[in-house]
Formats: C-alpha cells, structure tokens, sequence
C-alpha cells in the first residue's frame, strides 16, 4: 500500500510551485509539501529537523545556492545523506546529469513542455517513492 510522504520541493519559480501542487491536488495524492525557494532555504529547513522529508524534489538552476551544491552538502551529511534527492529540472546538459549522480542523486528528471506529460512524470515519480521502503529519520 502507498503511504504519505513528506516531500521537501526545492523550486525558486512560483509557477513550478503552483503547478506542482496543483497535480497532486488534482491527483488526490494527500502528501505533505514542505517548499523552499532555494538551496540555502532548504538547508535550514532540513537543520531544523522539525520534518524531516522522505524525499527531496529539486530544480537545479536556483539562486543562492544552486542544486549541484545543494545536493553536495546533503550528501555530504551522515544524518540527511540518505534522503532520497530527485532533480526535476529542464536542464538537459550531460554535464549536470553526470555530476548529479556522482554527487549520488535517486533520480534526474526533465520537466516536459506539455502539462500532460508534466502530470504523467509527477505522478510516476510520486507513486514510485511512496511504495519504496525509505529509511526512517
């Protein structure tokens, strides 16, 4: 059976944030969303550890502190280095697909143009996570 996540989305664009909570809203997916405008917001959030996530959704292209080096110092964390981060970005440079994984990222995905598909990806990624065993915090 599915359970609820807590999903810590990392996104500085208000429209990726709307739309983002949209499909799961029109999806009657009843999961927790926790946002952070950028990398460095993230940060705090996570060291507050007042919810800690199941998963971690980002963008890449942010300002402060960018996706890459977020993800450089989550896993660079014995305590958070086990959430499972995904990129949901439109950047479809090799460059940044491989150092994302080096970095050891769950998973990479481009945002699509079309909403359809934008829903169809969302989705996928949600049901995915939500029947995984994660570790808990």
């Amino acid at each position: 059976m599915a359970k609820s996540l807590n999903i810590l989305l990392i996104e500085d664009d208000t429209i990726e944030l709307l739309k983002f909570n949209r499909v799961l809203t029109t999806l009657k997916m009843n999961h927790k969303i926790v946002e952070a405008n950028n990398g460095e917001e993230a940060l705090l959030i996570l060291k507050e550890k007042k919810i800690i996530p199941d998963i971690i959704i980002l963008d890449l292209n942010m300002p402060k502190i960018n996706g890459i080096e977020f993800l450089q110092i989550l896993k660079n964390d014995d305590y958070l280095r086990y959430i499972p981060a995904i990129v949901l970005t439109t950047s479809n440079n090799y460059k940044d697909v491989k150092e994302c994984y080096n970095i050891g990222i769950a998973g990479y995905v481009l945002k699509p143009l079309k909403y359809e598909d934008y829903v169809d990806r969302i989705k996928k990624i949600i049901e995915y996570w939500s029947s995984n065993e994660l570790i808990p915090q």
